[in-house]
C-alpha cells in the first residue's frame, strides 16, 4: 500500500476529510516519523533492563476516611436545571 493510500485510510478511519496538498503533507511527514522511529530500532538494548517505573516512589495514597461533605441542598442550589435531587443536563449521546 502506498503511503498517500495509507494516509487516506487513515483519514477514512477518523472521519476527516483532507485535500490532496494536504494528504502529500501528511504522508511527508509520516515518512519522516516512521524514519524516526526506525533509527530508535537501531539503539542496542540487550543490556538494558525493562523499566517499570522512572522513579523509587511509590504509591503515595491517603487513607479513605469518611468525612463531611458539602450538603445535597448547597451541592444544587447553583446549578442552572435541577430534576429533584439530580443535575440535570443536556443529552450527549446521540443514537444512530
Amino acid at each position: 500500500m502506498e503511503l498517500k493510500d495509507t494516509v487516506k485510510h487513515i483519514a477514512e478511519l477518523a472521519k476527516l476529510e483532507f485535500k490532496e496538498g494536504e494528504i502529500d503533507l501528511f504522508s511527508e511527514q509520516f515518512k519522516e516519523i516512521v524514519e524516526y522511529i526506525d533509527t530508535l530500532n537501531e539503539v542496542e538494548l540487550s543490556d538494558i533492563e525493562p523499566l517499570a517505573q522512572i522513579t523509587d516512589f511509590e504509591n503515595v495514597l491517603r487513607q479513605d476516611v469518611v468525612q463531611p461533605s458539602i450538603s445535597l441542598e448547597d451541592a444544587l442550589k447553583n446549578a442552572p436545571k435541577k430534576n429533584e435531587n439530580f443535575f440535570k443536563v443536556p443529552k450527549v449521546i446521540e443514537q444512530e
